[in-house]
Formats: C-alpha cells, structure tokens, sequence
C-alpha cells in the first residue's frame, strides 16, 4: 500500500491524468505512463469488436507510437483489486522490469505499487 499524500509531484500528476481520463470518457479504467523525457500519455481503455486494450496497455502504445524509448512510472485508476500481469508486462517491455506501476481507485487514493516485473 502507498499513501497518496506521500507521492512525488510527478506521480501524483500521472494518477490525476488517469483519473481524469476515467471520469471524462466514462470508461472502467484510465491509465497514464511518464516516459524518459518527463512528457505524459493518458488513455482510458479500449473495447472495439476487433480491439481489446486496457486503459495502460493503450497509454503505453501512445507512449511508443509518440516515440518514446523508456517509461519511468506508470499509473492506472481502477476499481480493480491488482494490477493485470498484462498492464505490468506492457509497461515492462517498455520501460523495464523495475517501473513503478501505481494502482489508485477512483477517488484517486493510490492503494498499491508494483513494479512492472513483480509477480503477484
């Protein structure tokens, strides 16, 4: 568990971008990814007959089809209980087994951080 009063400047932003995404596009979840120049991508998920993304997988691809080359922290706002191996993995391939993947529900309380090569 990680207290949200206790997050950097930077990591609070990305858990209030994915909130935000959430609210305004009334999807189950938002995400948002910070890549190695400090610039953000924030997604909410994607449910298409031909498409299944999660709102991080989505905010990772943005992040790569913008031309980023590492991640350094990633977050998702969720009612879920954990982190998906697939959200984790996704944000590994990018950014490395050792990056940060916040979990905050709605209200935006970050309740678990996991990084991205950590098993359950």
């Amino acid at each position: 568990m990680t207290e949200s009063n206790g997050l950097d400047p930077e990591d609070r932003k990305i858990v209030t971008l994915a909130r935000s995404v959430r609210a305004r596009n009334g999807v189950p979840e938002g995400a948002a990814v910070r890549d190695e120049t400090g610039r953000t991508y924030a997604a909410g998920s994607v449910h298409l007959a031909s498409l299944k993304l999660s709102a991080l997988q989505t905010a990772v691809a943005m992040a790569v089809a913008s031309g980023a080359t590492s991640l350094e922290a990633a977050a998702v706002v969720s009612e879920a209980e954990g982190i998906a191996p697939e959200d984790r993995a996704a944000v590994g391939d990018l950014g490395g087994p050792g990056t940060p993947v916040l979990l905050a529900g709605p209200d935006g309380t970050v309740r678990l951080t996991q990084q991205a090569g950590q098993s359950e």
